[in-house]
């Protein structure tokens, strides 16, 4: 029989995902990563893995990365705010955490196969978004390693949402948490980012605000408060139409503010490249952001940076997001994001 570890979080998607891979006939085991030091949080997921793990029969290990996972997703999140980047962890967790000391930990154990209860598909060694185009979370694993793929299995990515809790709801040891909130996007974030950082620096230094030709036009509470896009909470003088961040000057602790259409960027330089393909020049459909339809455009690479060049402009184009390449439904790889050229 096959042994499959099972990365457990409490709730339902990795529960169900565990029972249908027992249906499947898999000798699963469980594992539930203690990644940061929200103890009330842990402890409580804990328990549900616990409750789930005795009624599956199936072991459940408790591991605990808090000091990796500090060190790779929780400073990088800090320190990207104080560069004046918009940073997505969820993307390096996945390389680095879920998809790397994970499978670390399931080869330790002598362990082949890996779970997890993201919705995506695989196939013929490729990442495909999942059937559920609200809950696709292929965008997220664009950058992990490409030799994890053929390890990794995604029961629920033929699924919808909506069926997947009304599964759940059918089996008793499910029927409370089939009916709890989702958890948000960033594990580690309670309430906001901001409160987070607060913790490490000083969020709240006033700085100037400067249109997109230089001139001070008025005044803003900090730099980290702000995204690009973002078209509140900071003051220009005599504005009738409404402004938004352009850019970020972290080192001055200025923003640059702008018309809605000062957003519009086709030019994107792009580095740590991952790809699941080999070519260097090719054209694909590329999100900006992972709640965007995406755009389609070009992809130059040379050595490890790359220019993209879209067909249509995207708006709102973030210094520290990642880019990520589809063929269709087909993942092809990604890139930070660490320049816009216009």
């Amino acid at each position: 029989m096959k042994r499959v570890l099972v990365g457990m979080s409490g709730g339902v998607d990795s529960t169900v995902t565990a029972i249908l891979l027992q249906e499947q006939g898999y000798s699963v085991e469980g594992v539930y990563m203690v990644m940061h030091n929200l103890k009330e949080l842990n402890d409580a997921n804990i328990e549900k893995a616990k409750k789930v793990s005795s009624f599956l029969n199936i072991p459940l290990h408790i591991h605990n990365i808090e000091d990796s996972f500090k060190e790779e997703v929780y400073d990088y999140f800090v320190k990207s705010y104080q560069d004046g980047l918009t940073p997505n962890p969820c993307v390096i967790c996945n390389r680095k955490i879920k998809f790397g000391k994970m499978v670390e930990f399931a080869d330790s154990l002598g362990i082949e196969k890996i779970s997890t209860g993201h919705y995506i598909r695989i196939k013929d060694g490729f990442i495909y978004k999942g059937l559920d185009d609200s809950k696709d979370q292929s965008y997220f694993l664009a950058e992990i390693k490409k030799e994890v793929i053929n390890r990794a299995i995604f029961p629920l990515g033929d699924w919808l949402k909506s069926d997947v809790k009304e599964y759940a709801s059918k089996i008793e040891v499910l029927k409370d948490i089939s009916t709890q909130k989702e958890s948000s996007e960033i594990c580690f974030v309670e309430n906001s980012y901001i409160d987070i950082l607060k913790r490490h620096t000083n969020t709240d230094k006033k700085g100037i605000v400067r249109d997109i030709e230089g001139k001070e036009i008025g005044d803003h509470k900090g730099f980290m408060h702000y995204t690009i896009g973002k078209r509140r909470g900071f003051f220009v003088k005599g504005a009738h139409d409404p402004h938004y961040v352009i850019d970020i000057d972290s080192k001055s602790n200025t923003l640059i503010v702008g018309k809605k259409d000062d957003l519009a960027k086709k030019t994107i330089v792009i580095s740590n490249i991952n790809l699941f393909i080999d070519s260097k020049d090719f054209d694909a459909t590329v999100k900006v952001r992972y709640r965007t339809k995406g755009t389609f455009g070009n992809i130059k690479i040379d050595k490890n940076i790359g220019i993209i060049e879209l067909n249509e402009p995207e708006f709102g184009v973030a210094k520290g997001q990642f880019a990520v390449f589809y063929d269709n439904d087909k993942l092809l790889g990604g890139g930070e994001i660490i320049d816009i050229l216009d």
